[in-house]
């Protein structure tokens, strides 16, 4: 199952997908051949609904996806000590992307799983409610709060249980394909209209 191919989609700011790039691709690039996984970025405009942070997939077999977000937050973490500059090891947040459908496994019955998650990796994982202000997002966050080594393990703990369903894998589709999103806000009348007709025909 560790080999089996799969992804995990995560958000980061505008200036931190900088600094994951790297000047010309570079870092990007390291960080790909360092951990055997390969690592997109949506484009500068494209974010998630509701939010102005961009989408990273991350897809290979889970221990080189380990790796890369490892290099990932590792990175961003640094950049966040050179602006602290403080000794004690930081707790941070990462906000994972997972679809609506998925979202039952990783809570549990009565939220057993993910109460053990929590206790096995000593980090806070929360999951946000559906978002009903978007007509056809079918994503929502999952906040991983802790040190570098908790929101790894908790984040290892996830995708280990996102891969035992099926669908999950199956659909590591583009990972930035919110493009038909609308917000209820902007929505007129006539464009929702037209988007129920076409889903209806």
């Amino acid at each position: 199952n560790a080999e089996k191919p799969t992804y995990v989609r995560f958000l980061v700011s505008n200036a931190a997908a900088g600094s994951v790039i790297g000047k010309g691709g570079s870092t990007i690039t390291e960080f790909q051949s360092k951990s055997g996984a390969r690592i997109q970025l949506s484009r500068s405009h494209e974010f998630f609904p509701g939010t102005s942070d961009r989408i990273i997939m991350v897809s290979g077999a889970i221990d080189d996806i380990l790796k890369a977000v490892e290099l990932i937050l590792a990175k961003l973490l640094d950049e966040l000590n050179i602006k602290d500059n403080d000794d004690a090891e930081p707790r941070t947040k990462v906000r994972l992307i997972v679809s609506n459908s998925s979202c039952g496994s990783i809570i549990g019955k009565g939220g057993a799983t993910i109460k053990s998650f929590i206790e096995g990796s000593q980090a806070g994982i929360k999951i946000s409610p559906q978002d009903n202000n978007f007509y056809g997002l079918n994503d929502r966050l999952v906040t991983v709060t802790g040190t570098l080594d908790e929101q790894l393990r908790a984040i290892d703990l996830i995708l280990s249980k996102l891969c035992e369903d099926s669908h999950y894998s199956q659909a590591m589709h583009a990972p930035f394909s919110y493009a038909g999103v609308f917000s209820f806000y902007f929505a007129t009348e006539s464009i929702f209209a037209s988007i129920v007709s076409a889903f209806m025909n």
